[in-house]
């Protein structure tokens, strides 16, 4: 394998939480490695509902932490809630002073929307639904003018070169459908930036790149690996056949909108006293079982918003239009999609690995912020708080500023990609076996069909690595008999007195797979 020296900190993601980071780092050095142009791709730029932040003056950092250790299941990091909600406001007043156009009152005050488990409205928007798109155009501007940062776009990260207890680089090749063989850039630090896992699902609302490759790099590389069981399943995806699904964001029900079945009844009072506002582990389940028993589920819109959907909450209107659905008229159809991984990388509480010498941030990383069930719009609020201590830290490791020449990629001959039958396999394999509703048997025939996947394509990198993810959310999902918050045993209903964080490496992951697959004879 070719391989490079710079001096700069490389960032692997062009998400939120990566171009926050080079913005922080600066006037560091950095190289960013981007799959696609800088700010397309990123599942930051998909979130519609916005940043969760007590800005009313009604409302505290300490009522925000309340609803976040309520909404997590026992399994919330009392101290990490506290930090980051604390730090919520500023990184609030810090956007819009880098150019985000947030919802304001008449009054200059934040336009706020109640999301799902919250006490309180405290969701800081922009034009209703395009909060992710926004604070993203809004860094991408910044970036493009800070002289720090070279992008590397069009490149995708494969692997993490890891030597002594530490990470020494990144390997990296041309993103694309022809692929190229990898190169090692050799660095100072790495801040591993580049999403969560949806895409392993069949039926998700992640960009088609999120397919837990981030994750799966680390454990690659002998990183811990944090609640990887814990994968949230978002009840409001657009049932219209499309791959990735759209989203029909949580504030339409916070707008008062009703969930129904094709019947018209609306189920979600009688299983929860908050009703279409109860946690998302509730709703998606209710929401599955509907599906499951062709009740078809519908998000109804009309009487709470009627027309206004297609001003206040575009997004939401334009793929509804794509679908031939128009929202001012009928229901949406919905349908419960894997949307946020609240497991990742294990960190501490300044986004440091268990490897040396590599921070994580954002989706990628388990900060214990989010336990076994993330509450709404609490992942924007991570990746911005993690992604400034990630900075902090690496700040104070390397010490002063240097100068970096830029880094020149070589000519790289064509390298392996995944097989698109391979990938579909391993979503169906992750949607049966390790999906809303989950039992042993199950997720053993989900190990097994894992292990035959990466078998079939044993040296491509890429396709490795999203298999190590699914094998670490699968056989830690089979370790944790019992169910809670989004992860759901049909065959250990009961939830266990005391919360515990699981932790995983894959080497112990891959072990538990190895000892479920059949005898030879």
């Amino acid at each position: 394998m070719r391989e490079l020296s710079t001096d700069r900190v490389v960032i692997v993601g062009a998400g939120l939480g990566g171009l926050y980071a080079a913005l922080k780092l600066a006037p560091r050095p950095v190289l960013m490695i981007s799959p696609e142009v800088l700010g397309r791709g990123a599942s930051s730029a998909w979130a519609q509902g916005g940043v969760a932040a007590a800005m009313d003056p009604a409302d505290s950092a300490q009522a925000h932490a309340r609803d976040t250790l309520r909404a997590g299941a026992g399994t919330v990091d009392p101290a990490i809630a506290a930090l980051v909600t604390q730090e919520a406001r500023a990184h609030i007043l810090d956007l819009t002073r880098l150019g985000t156009p947030f919802d304001r009152k008449p009054d200059g005050g934040y336009v706020l929307s109640r999301e799902a488990a919250h006490g309180f409205a405290r969701v800081v928007r922009v034009r209703g639904d395009q909060a992710g798109a926004e604070i993203m155009r809004a860094l991408v501007a910044c970036l493009r003018e800070a002289p720090s940062v070279q992008v590397l776009e069009g490149v995708v990260a494969t692997g993490l070169r890891a030597q002594d207890g530490a990470v020494a680089g990144v390997e990296v090749a041309l993103a694309g459908p022809q692929g190229s063989a990898p190169v090692l850039i050799r660095a100072p630090a790495v801040l591993l930036a580049g999403g969560g896992s949806g895409g392993l699902y069949a039926l998700t609302t992640n960009p088609p790149r999120i397919r837990g490759q981030a994750i799966g790099m680390a454990a690659r590389a002998g990183a811990q690996i944090a609640d990887a069981e814990f994968v949230q399943f978002h009840p409001t995806a657009i049932d219209c056949g499309q791959d990735p699904a759209p989203l029909a964001t949580e504030a339409l029900r916070g707008e008062g909108a009703h969930l129904l079945n094709r019947l018209g009844e609306r189920f979600m009072a009688a299983l929860h006293p908050d009703a279409e506002l109860a946690p998302r582990d509730v709703v998606a389940r209710a929401i599955y079982a509907q599906t499951q028993a062709g009740l078809r589920p519908v998000l109804d819109t009309r009487a709470c918003l009627g027309d206004r959907i297609l001003a206040e909450f575009p997004a939401v209107a334009g793929a509804c239009a794509r679908a031939g659905i128009d929202p001012t008229r009928q229901p949406i159809p919905v349908a419960a999609a894997a949307h946020y991984h609240m497991g990742g990388v294990a960190v501490d509480d300044d986004g440091r690995a268990s490897l040396d010498r590599l921070w994580v941030c954002g989706e990628a990383s388990s900060t214990g912020l989010h336990g076994a069930n993330r509450l709404a719009s609490n992942g924007l609020l991570e990746a911005l708080v993690f992604a400034r201590r990630c900075a902090l830290s690496i700040e104070a490791r390397l010490g002063p500023v240097q100068d970096a020449a830029l880094v020149t990629l070589p000519d790289l001959p064509p390298g392996p990609t995944p097989d698109p039958a391979l990938v579909a396999r391993l979503r169906r394999a992750m949607t049966e076996g390790a999906g809303v509703l989950r039992d042993a048997q199950g997720l053993t025939r989900c190990l097994r069909e894992i292990a035959a996947i990466e078998a079939a394509q044993p040296d491509c990198p890429a396709l490795l690595n999203m298999t190590a993810t699914a094998t670490l959310i699968a056989a830690a999902a089979l370790m944790r008999q019992e169910s809670r918050g989004a992860h759901c045993r049909t065959d250990f209903p009961q939830t266990l007195p005391e919360g515990r964080r699981s932790r995983l490496r894959l080497s112990q992951a891959l072990a538990l797979r190895a000892s479920l697959e059949p005898e030879t004879t």
